[in-house]
């Protein structure tokens, strides 16, 4: 069946011009809103991208990596060519930060006045002076992350202030890193308030903040010594209901008559959707896999680079340690020495064996002499017992002869 002609010019107005009179997106200050971020993998329309010099943002299908996986200490920037007009707005923002345990680094979305000539790629704690709003997503206080708001009218230099964290005015604990998606970051400014919301709940906000008109916004990002990769998705702005488009509409496209064979089938269109959405999704995997070639030819060039200086610093030390005529007749003598120990070592050993055995015959020959002698030579026992007989008659005799001659002696009287 075929549809109707009338209903086939109605579905053909775009939608564009049914919201003009309500909320529509800056085209100047968007990027990912539709199935590529750039349309020739160059640059990105209405948006300047930045590096630090040492390496420069990486630009693919459907995301924009500000800072490498590897190595570290890199800074990256994107930033939009066109201030924004609009007073009232709505940003949705979506982001991943990826890397390794102890990985660290900072993501910043900001809207100054000066836009990218005043801050280029520097984080919140080295800019300086600025006039506009700065959302710092990072580790700080240790929690897991967080996200923390900033406002400077230009009269406060971050740079130089002793203590930047409590200039903020208002944060929240987001854990952020290797979630395995992206997450979403929406800031709104109304006429009476601003918020800040992140993954759908409320992070920050007050009605008291009233940002102007005519800024300009920026993404920043900074990597540490272990990096983390911080990849940008999407960045769409969006008026409040109400305000009237500014943009040209787009033309619709060209009415064709209901002939036959004019309306395609269903089953083609979904083929068709199908074979686009295989395209994209093989696009971005050889999007993924170039850059994770690109990062393990980076880590191939950094050990080619440490096994060269390792090689050159060896071959620098052998040339300064020269032999030394010295040390090379000391180490002879040293020799000669080992050598005269290890001939007296076995010389005494050997005398070591005939002492022992000198010792052990000596003791087995003066044992068996002394038995001998003992059982041979000693007197015997009759002759003893008469000696000793004979010594008592003797001392027997001369006490009686002295009694005798005592009594038979001349006696004094008084």
């Amino acid at each position: 069946m075929r549809p109707n002609f009338g209903w086939k010019l109605l579905l053909q107005i775009p939608v564009a011009p049914i919201l003009a009179s309500g909320q529509y997106i800056v085209e100047s200050s968007s990027f990912g809103q539709g199935d590529r971020i750039s349309p020739n993998k160059f640059g990105i329309p209405h948006w300047h991208i930045s590096g630090d010099g040492q390496s420069i943002p990486q630009l693919l299908t459907d995301k924009v990596v500000l800072t490498p996986p590897y190595p570290g200490n890199r800074r990256g920037a994107i930033w939009a060519e066109t201030s924004l007009a609009q007073s009232e707005w709505t940003v949705d923002f979506e982001f991943r930060a990826t890397g390794p345990d102890r990985g660290g680094g900072n993501l910043q979305l900001w809207y100054l006045k000066e836009g990218r000539p005043q801050v280029e790629t520097p984080s919140i704690y080295t800019i300086g002076a600025f006039d506009g709003l700065a959302l710092v997503i990072d580790m700080y206080g240790g929690k897991g992350g967080g996200i923390r708001g900033f406002l400077n009218d230009g009269s406060t230099d971050y740079k130089s202030h002793h203590a930047v964290d409590s200039l903020a005015f208002g944060h929240c604990d987001f854990s952020y890193r290797n979630l395995g998606r992206p997450s979403k970051l929406q800031v709104k400014q109304l006429a009476d308030s601003f918020e800040v919301i992140v993954d759908g709940r409320r992070c920050f906000g007050s009605d008291k903040i009233k940002l102007p008109s005519g800024y300009y916004f920026g993404i920043s990002a900074a990597s540490a010594d272990t990096p983390d990769s911080f990849e940008i998705y999407k960045f769409v702005t969006s008026t409040a209901p109400g305000i009237t488009r500014e943009l040209p509409r787009r033309e619709p496209p060209p009415q064709q008559p209901p002939h036959g064979g004019q309306v395609n089938d269903q089953g083609s269109q979904q083929a068709s959707s199908n074979n686009a959405q295989f395209a994209v999704q093989f696009t971005d995997l050889q999007n993924r896999l170039s850059t994770l070639s690109q990062s393990l030819d980076n880590v191939f060039r950094e050990v080619q680079s440490l096994s060269a200086k390792s090689d050159a610093r060896h071959q620098d030390l052998s040339q300064r340690v020269s032999p030394n005529p010295k040390l090379e007749s000391m180490d002879q003598k040293i020799q000669g020495i080992e050598n005269t120990l290890r001939s007296y070592q076995g010389q005494l050993s050997s005398i070591q064996g005939m002492v022992k055995d000198s010792h052990s015959t000596l003791n087995e020959g003066l044992t068996e002499h002394m038995t001998h002698i003992l059982s041979t030579k000693s007197p015997k026992m009759g002759t003893f017992v008469v000696v000793i007989i004979v010594f008592q008659l003797l001392l027997a005799g001369i006490y009686v002869l002295y009694k005798r001659r005592r009594a038979n002696g001349p006696k004094k009287y008084l």
